[in-house]
């Protein structure tokens, strides 16, 4: 596990806008999206409707912000792998030790995307089994694998055959009753291998999984993008360099997924090629910025408010998910139509406060479940 580049890896600290980028990610995720859907019920304005439009996922082909938000999360989780795994070998310690940490979170992962699913509340006929945690469970371990047996070409080389080995398997291999090539929601081949592979009642959606079975090739290549930028990030060069880089690589990714769509369209649901590239070259955008404005330029005190969210991430994915201010008012009689939008939009940030309040007691006390 040895840097490629020309100058030696170093001994860093935690990189602050990594942490701080990961919390502005589930900011979105974890109430910030509801807070943008409130805003324009309140301000029925084009402004705050292109704003809106952004948080919805596309339902096929195309690419808007909400789309950008899992992808970043999966690219920070492989970002944040040549720190912990580097560290780990610089003080000695062997490969059967990282294997057992990529194990353990692989299972605590999975088992948290599982409750989150409600593995507590509903049947096991009705549990669906994939999910969010899960694949990014997965996809973890494997890149952690990965990470602790190739160096940093050999890492490109496996994301990069990745990416090909799916782009080939989609266009080569026939859908019976359809045929080979065919992306369509009802005809491509990655819906229909979990249709038939994942038994009903634990997937899915009405033609695959959004987190299913063959998607997850090109998705732990996502994993692996953020570990080749946690290694430029991790090398000696100089800050402004890192920077430099970071965002050319971004444009690079942009440039290559914007391309490869004309043959293998960006698609969110079946985590396509030319989308890991697309997704990929946003997240080095938005790490290069995160890290310039922090990291070099020194600016953190405005990056709190995200630090606290980043550094428990998973803990107010999972919690959110069990209770929110939706369940709060069915608990309580009350719909959100019934409250009206001012309303609607005070209780949002109310609940944002209140969970931000939680983490920032964590913080405090220093307790965090990595990922």
């Amino acid at each position: 596990m040895e840097n490629d580049g020309k100058t030696a890896p170093v001994k860093t600290g935690r990189v602050t806008s990594i942490d701080a980028l990961r919390g502005f990610d589930m900011f979105w995720i974890k109430g910030g999206e509801d807070l943008v859907h409130s805003l324009h019920a309140l301000l029925p304005i084009s402004i705050t409707a292109a704003l809106e439009h952004q948080f919805t996922h596309v339902e096929w082909a195309g690419f808007h912000f909400y789309d950008l938000i899992f992808p970043l999360f999966l690219f920070l989780v492989g970002v944040v792998l040549p720190f912990s795994m580097g560290r780990h070998i610089e003080q000695g310690g062997g490969k059967m030790q990282l294997y057992w940490r990529a194990f353990r979170r692989l299972l605590l992962l999975f088992f948290l995307g599982l409750v989150y699913n409600g593995i507590f509340q509903k049947s096991l006929h009705d549990l669906r089994i994939p999910g969010v945690l899960q694949r990014i469970a997965i996809c973890y371990f494997i890149a952690a694998i990965v990470v602790i047996n190739f160096k940093v070409r050999g890492q490109a080389i496996v994301a990069g055959s990745l990416l090909l080995i799916y782009w080939a398997a989609i266009a080569l291999i026939p859908v019976p009753g359809v045929g080979a090539g065919v992306i369509t929601p009802a005809g491509n081949l990655t819906g229909y291998v979990d249709r038939l592979v994942v038994p009903h009642p634990f997937c899915c959606y009405t033609f695959g999984d959004n987190e299913g079975l063959l998607s997850t090739i090109p998705a732990v290549a996502t994993a692996l993008l953020g570990a080749l930028a946690g290694w430029w990030l991790r090398s000696g060069r100089e800050p402004v360099k890192k920077a430099i880089g970071l965002a050319l690589a971004g444009v690079g990714c942009l440039a290559v997924g914007s391309i490869w769509s004309i043959w293998f369209p960006i698609i969110k649901n079946i985590w396509s090629s030319s989308f890991v590239l697309f997704a990929g070259g946003w997240s080095l955008l938005f790490l290069a910025l995160f890290y310039w404005i922090i990291d070099v330029r020194g600016y953190k005190r405005w990056s709190f408010f995200f630090l606290v969210i980043g550094a428990n991430a998973i803990v107010i994915y999972v919690l959110r998910g069990q209770i929110n201010l939706n369940m709060v008012l069915g608990w309580l009689g009350y719909s959100r139509d019934a409250l009206g939008a001012g309303w609607m939009a005070f209780w949002r940030l109310v609940e944002i406060g209140v969970f931000w309040t939680f983490l920032w007691i964590l913080y405090r006390k220093r307790w965090f479940l990595r990922v």
